[in-house]
């Protein structure tokens, strides 16, 4: 199966418009509790670019980004319920071999928590691992087979 590829909306403009209406991931949002133990987490193993974004920043992958609330914001709308650091759960496709993602987190000094283990995702039936981030999130990395 072929890697997912993430366009802006200029280079498929006419193609969105011809599809009518369509939903798609924009964003999600995390809260950390220390923005340069996380920034550098988030940059550093699970490859984000590191945007700016007034007092905090945001992490991007590609055309998805994870707005970040941590020290010293006071965002508005919060969700009913707001998500606490550590209480995230989120799944990142990794290009290529689970091994490989395992010695990525190795190299990076993190600890896998589960894995390799058999999961279905997004693009169907995968094998993920699981690891946390700074706060104790659970992130897992899931890798498809080549078809």
């Amino acid at each position: 199966m072929a890697d997912t590829q993430t366009l802006t909306v200029s280079d498929i403009e006419e193609s969105l418009a011809a599809l009518g209406p369509a939903i798609h991931l924009d964003h999600c949002v995390i809260h950390v509790s220390d923005w340069a133990r996380s920034t550098a987490f988030y940059r550093d193993v699970m490859g984000a670019e590191i945007v700016p974004n007034g007092k905090g920043f945001v992490y991007r992958f590609g055309g998805v980004q994870l707005n970040v609330h941590g020290p010293g914001l006071s965002p508005k709308p919060l969700a009913e319920h707001p998500v606490m650091p550590g209480g995230s759960d989120l799944c990142f496709r990794w290009s290529g071999p689970i091994e490989g993602a395992i010695a990525h987190l190795a190299a990076n000094g993190v600890p896998v928590e589960l894995g390799p283990v058999e999961r279905n995702g997004a693009a169907g039936s995968g094998i993920s691992v699981y690891f946390r981030d700074p706060d104790g999130s659970l992130m897992e990395f899931i890798t498809y087979p080549a078809e």
